[in-house]
């Protein structure tokens, strides 16, 4: 994949300690094309259950020409919309006060499925579901897997006490030894883009604490935004995202793991029956496509909500920035948001293998 770090069009605020490292709007990177997948439905996790495909997104996403909107009719559209969601979205816990829509987004994108790896619910048992945080995927799938031990691991008890008998969270460094633990059936990873520092050794933990015959899998970002037809060029989203990506590279981490996974999976791992399966999520409800246009609203409502939080916590306390200066620079971001005028989307990957089988003697 060409090099996208985001360059930012203008200088950062004053006092600010450095600008992004800058050149012009990613244009759109052709997603490879995806292999067949053999994966069972999430809904009934049985062997004899046909696959049921995840849609697969079309190399340039077509645009609906009445999808812009001023601010106050995007906002209209966003209380209509979740008000319509069902109570499984509207009732997730809240974390800091925010309720955080990312899960669903990635749910509706791969199928409405909480998995794609084709796992046999008759031999998984242990099931560990890495950076939980508000934990609804493991409870999810301490439902649908009621014979199966669900683990949660995070840095934050942000957690429910509602949860399945069969599902349990602990506080755990995914980054530290993983110590005293049996192994697992199921390995779920998602949402750990800016977060590991190290991934080759983050992806030989993960092989190291599967069964025989255990399936693994990986779901996550490239958070830099793109566009087919060029309309991020100049934006405020762009800065924004160019100063987004510095934080992470001052901090070691990978903003853009996301199309990585494989080659990372590949060069790490003994996993087998590799698959990967690359994704376009628009960043709002722009697309003509009507399932394109309900991720993508569930994407900007995840992304308004957590704007603010997550971008103090970077450009302040990794790049220096003034809490003043940032609510500069996200008024700006939110309106273009809102009014869908950048066709903006961001990659969205899923890679999943198996761990070879014990040989029989």
């Amino acid at each position: 994949m060409a090099d996208s770090t985001p360059k930012a069009a203008a200088s950062p605020p004053a006092g600010s300690p450095k600008s992004p490292k800058s050149p012009k709007s990613p244009q759109s990177v052709a997603s490879p094309a995806a292999p067949a997948s053999a994966a069972a439905t999430a809904a009934t996790p049985t062997p004899q259950s046909p696959p049921t495909e995840a849609a697969e997104t079309p190399a340039t996403i077509e645009i609906d020409d009445g999808s812009t909107d001023d601010a106050s009719t995007i906002d209209d559209r966003i209380s209509s919309y979740t008000a319509s969601l069902t109570s499984s979205v509207v009732d997730y816990p809240t974390e800091y006060g925010r309720r955080y829509h990312a899960f669903r987004s990635g749910v509706k994108t791969i199928g409405d499925r909480l998995f794609l790896a084709p796992i046999d619910a008759a031999k998984t048992h242990r099931i560990l579901d890495v950076g939980t945080g508000t934990g609804i995927w493991a409870i999810e799938m301490g439902d649908l897997f009621p014979n199966a031990e669900i683990l949660g691991n995070d840095l934050s008890a942000i957690q429910p006490p509602w949860v399945p008998p069969n599902v349990k969270f602990e506080i755990d460094d995914v980054e530290s030894e993983w110590i005293g633990h049996n192994k697992y059936d199921f390995i779920f990873s998602r949402y750990m883009a800016g977060a590991l520092a190290d991934w080759p050794t983050y992806m030989r933990r993960v092989y190291e604490n599967l069964n025989p015959g255990g399936w693994a899998e990986f779901q996550d970002w490239d958070y830099m935004l793109y566009s087919d037809d060029g309309t991020t060029e100049g934006t405020e989203l762009l800065k924004w995202m160019g100063y987004f990506m510095d934080a992470c590279e001052a901090l070691g981490r990978d903003g853009q793991v996301g199309p990585k996974l494989e080659t990372l999976v590949r060069e790490n791992t003994g996993l087998i029956n590799i698959v990967h399966k690359p994704f376009k999520i628009p960043a709002g409800p722009w697309a003509k496509d009507a399932h394109l246009k309900d991720i993508g609203m569930c994407n900007l409502i995840q992304m308004l909500d957590g704007l603010e939080a997550f971008t103090l916590r970077l450009l302040c306390g990794v790049l220096g920035w003034t809490k003043e200066e940032v609510l500069v620079l996200l008024t700006g971001v939110r309106n273009e948001l809102r009014t869908g005028k950048a066709h903006a989307w961001l990659h969205y990957n899923v890679v999943y293998g198996q761990k070879p089988k014990e040989e029989e003697n």
